[in-house]
């Protein structure tokens, strides 16, 4: 597994398409690795995962891209990334999968997840019998979000931490962000507009299952994979 980090060049034309348009975005990211066979799913078999995130520090928009392969940001347009002259590194890129590796049940971690807690209605079967697929809606509110949460954690292999001083109040936030919209086409002449309410979790967790956590790591965490929803990110936490 490798962990690219991108910084964006606000000025650049197609930086602003793409910040307007998860689908563009999602065209761009995936630009960076080889074609695979007609009708393959590039995204899911190459374990693309990605957050747009803004740094809180200096400002710059930055994206970090997990995926099975190693990509090629060679391939991004002249300009796209920002000049930094070097320091930091851009784009930069590790290997990552030697830290997967070594996860272990009961080891704790301080995790971010960008993600589009939703649930689906209208599920009842149709007339011939067959349950229908349903449609996604969001939810709406900080309970009812880390309800969904934990769930995925359940499935996930791990569990959220709660605070010392109230072992019933997690040790996690869950801020709105906005929504994230795209244009995605649908037949010759037409485009379906997709829009999806996003939500970024920062807390802590531990892991219960460790093959499942790395199953969580690696597949991402909820719908919306495709448009820099689901990565889950985890990095030691502070003393």
């Amino acid at each position: 597994m490798y962990l690219s980090r991108l910084i964006l060049n606000p000025r650049h034309r197609a930086v602003r398409r793409d910040l307007a348009d998860c689908q563009a975005l999602h065209r761009t990211i995936m630009a960076a690795f080889p074609d695979l066979p007609s009708g393959a799913e590039a995204r899911a078999r190459l374990g693309v995962l990605y957050r747009l995130e803004i740094e809180p520090r200096t400002g710059r928009t930055i994206i970090l891209v997990q995926s099975r392969q190693m990509p090629d940001w060679s391939r991004l347009a002249p300009g796209y990334l920002l000049d930094t002259g070097g320091d930091p590194e851009n784009p930069a890129c590790k290997e990552i999968s030697h830290v997967y590796a070594r996860i272990e049940p009961g080891m704790v971690f301080a995790f971010r997840l960008q993600a589009n807690p939703t649930r689906k209605i209208d599920t009842r079967s149709g007339p011939d019998g067959r349950r229908r697929n349903g449609r996604r809606v969001e939810l709406v509110g900080e309970e009812a979000q880390l309800d969904w949460l934990r769930r995925k954690a359940a499935a996930s292999g791990f569990e959220l931490m709660t605070v010392r001083a109230n072992p019933v109040v997690l040790s996690v936030t869950a801020v709105p962000g906005g929504k994230l919209i795209g244009l995605h086409p649908d037949g010759l002449d037409s485009v379906r507009r997709m829009t999806f309410a996003v939500v970024r979790f920062d807390g802590l967790l531990r892991v219960t299952n460790a093959d499942r956590f790395r199953t969580a790591l690696v597949e991402g965490i909820g719908p919306g994979k495709a448009y820099g929803l689901g990565l889950l990110s985890i990095a030691r936490p502070a003393e």
